[in-house]
């Protein structure tokens, strides 16, 4: 073999063609990435140390990192790859932002929901006081039209059950339970 064939020997290094930085290890993919990482790792780190929880700040500069390496043609970004990682964390904590107050949002319980809150206070008040009123409006009827009305209404009984027991017919089981509907209304609308 012939090692002083010119047809086969590659042209070397001119003094104009860029060099890597000297303390790489070599010209491939992983010492650029290495070269990327022991630079650019602090700097994030110190992001993410201002602007996150503590806890979250090695999640955050690997996520950023395997955001920047998965990127197409990452290795031909350029010679700072810290501003393209820079954006990205800042989009990071943009993301996590929208995503802890869509989270916030979801958790939020109102205090006007009665789960939370329990009952209003106000409304049980204007119950207890429609229920006194019409029992007091029950009170001033007869007590015919008073039992036909609590016996369809309490014990479900139908006009013509009524109408048996009581011995009147279905037309004046429906006039008496008019009657007191009518009476409870008046009650009911004599307050507001």
């Amino acid at each position: 073999m012939d090692f002083d064939n010119d047809d086969d020997r590659r042209p070397g290094l001119s003094s104009a063609d860029a060099v890597p930085p000297g303390d790489w290890e070599g010209f491939g993919r992983a010492a650029r990435t290495e070269a990327i990482l022991a630079e650019q790792r602090p700097r994030l780190a110190g992001f993410f140390r201002r602007n996150a929880h503590p806890q979250d700040v090695a999640d955050l500069v690997q996520e950023s990192f395997r955001r920047f390496f998965s990127a197409k043609g990452y290795f031909h970004i350029g010679d700072k790859p810290g501003a393209y990682l820079a954006q990205t964390a800042r989009t990071l904590l943009q993301e996590r932002a929208r995503s802890g107050a869509r989270r916030q949002s979801s958790a939020h319980h109102s205090f006007e929901e009665e789960d939370v809150a329990g009952p209003d206070p106000h409304q049980a008040l204007e119950a207890r006081d429609l229920l006194r009123r019409a029992e007091e409006a029950l009170a001033d009827l007869d007590s015919t039209t008073r039992d036909v009305f609590l016996m369809h209404r309490v014990e479900n009984l139908s006009y013509s059950e009524i109408a048996r027991i009581k011995g009147i017919r279905v037309k004046r089981v429906e006039k008496l339970i008019s009657k007191a509907v009518t009476a409870i209304r008046k009650a009911r609308d004599k307050q507001r």
